[in-house]
């Protein structure tokens, strides 16, 4: 395994972690265990974060993958991709604000936002393994430059 597959296993993985966490969390809540629930939602939020910063670093030192599959669907891939971007950053932003509204104690609306940022986490993991799967086992494709050194024009 290389770098530029290496990045993104571990990343996908944490991905992958923070969904079950999320799924082992709402069992727990349901059975009654809320400090259970906290630690393992606190878990699956590290675990998320931990995604983030090494999806990030991959981007800045050593840049994303290109499409790699047959040309005929390249348009489907990207359209793919843009869906899972953006459910990622809405999941993101719904997962902060889940996790301040159960910090602050506000759990009738921490209950209902959970409901929808858990199933919106869980289609977010789907799909970020499924472009894992389609970059790096499917179709493995090109490397694009660094942004560092798109910058700096290197």
């Amino acid at each position: 395994m290389d770098i530029f597959t290496l990045f993104p296993t571990i990343s996908t993985s944490f991905i992958v972690i923070s969904a079950v966490l999320v799924a082992i969390g709402w069992r727990q809540i349901i059975q009654g265990k809320r400090e259970a629930h906290k630690k393992t939602m606190i878990a699956a939020a590290v675990a998320a974060i931990l995604f983030f910063l090494v999806y990030s670093s991959r981007t800045v030192f050593v840049g994303n993958t290109s499409w790699g599959g047959p040309d005929e669907l390249t348009t489907i891939y990207h359209v793919f991709l843009i869906f899972h971007i953006v459910l990622a950053t809405v999941a993101a932003v719904f997962g902060i604000t889940t996790l301040t509204l159960g910090f602050k104690a506000k759990y009738a609306k921490h209950r209902k936002w959970g409901r929808v940022t858990s199933v919106i986490w869980f289609i977010t993991a789907i799909t970020g393994v499924a472009v894992y799967v389609l970059l790096y086992i499917f179709y493995p494709g090109g490397h694009t430059k660094p942004v560092w050194e798109i910058i700096l024009g290197a």
